[in-house]
């Protein structure tokens, strides 16, 4: 029951039998039988069929909350015995907002000193692909923003505020001072992360309130991709403080606080709200705790 639990788990997150099926290392056809035979176990029709995925039924949807239950248990259960039985190991799947991929490591790196046994994988992905993971099951916990948008019922642990730099090449011309407001940013050619990224929508939130319209002639879901627009001297573009340091470090390229105001969002880690969490995520919610209080 576990295993097709498993595989409808994939399916519904897939929407393709192929990708579900090499998702969970099966054949297509042993995907189709066991969704099959699942449905013949409840009793009730999972899946609207055709020619290929056309959806989960009502029945499906409701199966589907109770398979992420039961399948997030009892790996919490596999994951305690096997703790208890050889000290904490296994897989650790961590989806990362992109802004914060350099940040992560302050938060891995104690973790994995402290539990050498654990594999941890860093995926980056956007902050609704963060809460669609964890509900899937697809990622154990998550880094994203805090307090911008909804995160439904998780499990929160604060990391650092985030705050914001204009970075640009020393020479690109910019008024006068140490900072810069985001009236005079709005009004710089600018290339700035795609919509679909939260620290987009936050950046807009602010320069929306300038009222002099932003236009960005280039977009990313890349920081890597806008610094090496930046490097060219034609655009600026607005990063977290952090990542904005990292970039400027070796002199190249400047990064300006942005004043008047001077906001700040929070980061953190999420992850499911369930009692008791697996031993490798209760460890890394305590490393958590420990760089938020350090």
């Amino acid at each position: 029951m576990i295993d097709k639990l498993e595989m409808f788990i994939a399916l519904a997150r897939e929407r393709h039998f192929g990708r579900a099926a090499e998702a969970c290392r099966v054949t297509q056809p042993t995907l189709s039988s066991a969704i099959r035979q699942l449905e013949d176990q409840l009793g009730v029709q999972l899946v609207f069929r055709g020619s290929r995925f056309q959806g989960l039924t009502p029945e499906g949807a409701r199966v589907l909350d109770w398979a992420r239950r039961i399948v997030g248990d009892v790996r919490a259960l596999r994951d305690e015995m096997r703790a208890v039985r050889s000290g904490l190991s296994g897989n650790l799947r961590i989806g990362v907002i992109p802004t914060a991929v350099p940040m992560v490591a302050d938060l891995t790196a104690p973790f994995l000193e402290r539990h050498p046994g654990v594999h941890v994988r860093i995926l980056s992905r956007t902050s609704s692909e963060i809460l669609a993971g964890i509900e899937s099951l697809e990622f154990d916990a998550g880094i994203t923003y805090l307090d911008n948008e909804p995160l439904g019922r998780v499990t929160q642990i604060p990391l650092y505020a985030e705050s914001y730099r204009l970075v640009c090449t020393p020479d690109f011309p910019l008024p006068a001072g140490d900072s810069i407001g985001w009236d005079d940013v709005a009004r710089l050619p600018l290339c700035l992360l795609t919509a679909d990224m939260q620290n987009r929508r936050i950046v807009n939130q602010h320069l929306a309130g300038t009222g002099a319209p932003a236009t960005s002639s280039v977009e990313s879901n890349s920081p890597l991709a806008l610094i090496s627009h930046v490097m060219t001297g034609r655009w600026a573009s607005i990063l977290p403080k952090q990542l904005a340091d990292l970039f400027a470090a070796d002199g190249r390229l400047r990064a300006i606080p942005i004043a008047q105001p001077e906001v700040e969002h929070q980061v953190g880690i999420i992850a499911p709200h369930r009692e008791p969490h697996t031993p490798i995520l209760a460890a890394l919610i305590d490393a958590a705790r420990r760089l938020a209080g350090g």
